[in-house]
């Protein structure tokens, strides 16, 4: 970050405080997008990542005159959005859908890079908790998620019905879902415990 972004950011927040709304539809065009489109790459569900955006710029307005912003405005919004994203996780842990955790690699290809180290960390919990599985529901999950083999393949490969490749994969997404909504406040703290 140049001296100038800085200057320019101490400016903006300075006009923030005195309750310039110019400044407020400047910072609101300027990042709304990319917050969006960062918070969507984690929660697919645009509805949701609409009204943590918005949560964010209402909180940024009604907050103007206690704000005490000591890095950029840019990594402050993001780290505003990254909490709103996690406390949705937490408090909506039970209605995780399952498949939010599939081609989490894909959807992060264009990811900020505030997403990407998100989505790293994302998947370092999820492999080591798919590590924790039973032997056979491990290996049907890595066969599904990892190989692309459909449930008729993995039942070929492991001469088990595809009955069973269900019940492993079922298994297998019930344990992540669970374990993430205490992994997922974790990790968000450790995140801004390095940040």
């Amino acid at each position: 970050m140049t001296k100038r972004d800085i200057t320019n950011d101490k400016q903006l927040i300075e006009l923030l405080k005195l309750g310039d709304q110019r400044v407020m539809t400047k910072l609101y065009n300027l990042y709304w997008k990319p917050l969006f489109i960062s918070s969507y790459n984690l929660l697919k569900d645009k509805e949701v990542c609409e009204d943590i955006i918005q949560e964010v710029f209402m909180d940024l307005w009604n907050n103007r005159e206690r704000l005490e912003i000591k890095i950029s405005l840019k990594s402050y919004l993001y780290a505003c959005t990254r909490y709103q994203v996690f406390s949705h996780f937490r408090k909506n842990k039970a209605g995780i859908k399952v498949e939010l955790f599939d081609g989490l690699t894909q959807r992060f290809h264009n990811a900020t890079p505030e997403t990407e180290i998100m989505h790293k960390e994302l998947i370092t919990q999820i492999n080591s908790i798919v590590e924790t599985l039973p032997e056979k529901c491990r290996k049907v999950y890595k066969l599904s998620r990892e190989e692309h083999l459909s449930h008729k393949e993995i039942s070929s490969n492991l001469n088990i019905s595809t009955k069973t490749v269900e019940n492993h994969i079922t298994k297998a997404l019930k344990v992540l879902k669970t374990s993430l909504g205490v992994m997922l406040s974790l990790g968000f703290i450790l995140w801004i415990l390095q940040n």
